[in-house]
């Protein structure tokens, strides 16, 4: 049975009669240690006379962590995770979609107290309600190595939220990002995380997407931002806040100095959530990163966010994707661009967007002046085969051309273009940098097909592993 206390272990049989003396009032930490205690302590201080019986401390600290974890499926009455007894001394763990329960969590629980190997736990999609995130909470109030933890999709509802913010509100972890995707918060839910996160400045990173957040929840939300000054990334896609909330939410991202990414696409808040977006860009200058799409902005609200745009000195990533937008509305956006000689942007989104060869010369002009700046829309209407054909050329085969007449290495001349000489550069930095170079004729397009290629989504290029062979 899974009803009682959380914390309280589970006897079946009498081969845990020994076990079953241990206190009923004994903490998730005491469980955890005295497997340990027993079975592998007290032999090596009564028969140990030298230390080459434990030479190899390494592989005895991992038996010590299996037989631990084994010892906790006993006491509650589940079956091991094959996957977690192999990987349970790595730094990165992924338990997604096992059906761990609330009792197969609580196993987890017990052998991570004392683990220090574990940096990121994925525990989504194992209906750990409630229980489960009870075991998970009385862990990390011991365990000061876990940082990253996904408990997305368990249907943790207002009791699991009440649970969390309470241990949120204590500060006391290393857990900086946590994934909370999924779990059938509403209003109240975010009301409690508001007042836990106004305080909590540990946590970095934090994904509320596909809940239930509408109008109300903006405002609590709002409201934490006007206070938190720890938060640098904020998740609240596929939500219900609708013009009201995002309004509300505004209001305190305007005061807030720390968060550098947010995500509101998929909020159905359309040109009036929109103008408020763009009075924030205008006063704002943290935020680098803002995905809009799916919101239906047309081009009223468009022109809002450009208005924002104009003075804004921080935005580098604006995604607008799947927004009924014109070309008119993308010229507003990029000449809002040309306008803020300040602008850091460099990547916009409007790839459902059809545009003109008028509005490639415009972009042209635009990327002139911000040359690190990359716009991606859905086509050109009516470019011949033959442009298009020069716009697509192989880049690779360019520079590898380059490399063979003048005796370099393709990783010499990347290099070249590295102020600091060395093999990985930001996203914005490198596109700058291969506009501006004149030794390879090579275009916006090419350039991009050479960002993908050597690392687009870690915003950052690594051309190490291009070979170093030299013709």
């Amino acid at each position: 049975m899974d009803n009682g206390d959380p914390l309280e272990p589970e006897t079946k049989d009498e081969s845990d009669t020994v076990l079953a003396r241990q206190s009923s009032d004994e903490t998730l930490y005491c469980e955890a240690e005295a497997p340990m205690a027993v079975e592998k302590e007290k032999p090596a201080r009564e028969s140990s006379e030298t230390d080459l019986e434990i030479e190899d401390t390494e592989k005895f600290f991992t038996t010590r962590q299996k037989e631990l974890y084994l010892e906790a499926c006993r006491l509650v009455g589940v079956v091991p995770v094959s996957y977690f007894i192999r990987n349970m001394e790595e730094s990165y763990v992924n338990l997604n979609h096992r059906g761990l329960g609330p009792r197969g969590t609580k196993a987890i629980a017990i052998a991570l107290v004392s683990n220090t190997s574990v940096l990121t736990l994925e525990l989504a999609d194992n209906s750990i309600t409630e229980e489960g995130i009870l075991s998970l909470v009385e862990m990390l109030q011991e365990n000061y190595y876990l940082q990253e933890m996904n408990i997305s999709d368990n249907d943790l509802g207002l009791e699991g939220a009440r649970i969390l913010c309470e241990f949120l509100q204590n500060n006391t972890s290393s857990l900086f990002s946590l994934q909370l995707s999924g779990n059938n918060f509403k209003e109240e839910a975010a009301e409690l995380f508001c007042q836990a996160l106004s305080t909590n400045y540990r946590i970095k990173s934090l994904d509320l997407s596909h809940n239930q957040f509408s109008d109300k929840a903006g405002e609590y939300l709002g409201q934490m931002l006007a206070l938190n000054v720890g938060l640098q990334s904020l998740d609240l896609s596929w939500n219900h806040l609708y013009i009201q909330g995002v309004v509300a939410l505004c209001s305190g991202l305007r005061a807030n100095v720390s968060l550098k990414k947010l995500d509101l696409s998929m909020n159905s808040f359309g040109n009036e959530g929109a103008a408020a977006l763009g009075e924030v860009l205008r006063l704002n200058n943290s935020l680098a990163y803002l995905d809009l799409s799916s919101n239906n902005i047309n081009n009223e609200g468009l022109s809002k966010i450009s208005k924002g745009l104009e003075l804004n000195e921080s935005l580098k990533v604006l995604k607008l994707y799947l927004n009924p937008l014109s070309m008119d509305g993308a010229v507003l956006l990029i000449l809002s661009i040309k306008r803020n000689p300040k602008s850091k942007m460099e990547d916009i989104d409007i790839s459902n967007v059809l545009v003109s060869e008028q509005f490639v010369k415009i972009l042209d002009g635009v990327c002139a002046i911000h040359p690190q700046l990359d716009v991606m829309y859905k086509a050109v209407q009516g470019l011949s085969n033959k442009k298009n054909l020069f716009m697509w050329t192989n880049p690779v085969k360019l520079i590898q051309s380059y490399a063979d007449q003048h005796k370099i290495s393709v990783l010499d001349f990347f290099r070249s273009l590295n102020p600091r000489g060395g093999t990985t550069m930001p996203v914005g930095e490198f596109r700058k940098a291969m506009i501006q170079q004149n030794k390879v004729p090579i275009n916006r397009y090419q350039v991009r097909e050479l960002i993908k290629k050597l690392g687009e989504k870690t915003d950052m290029v690594d051309f190490s592993s291009l070979k170093m062979t030299k013709p």
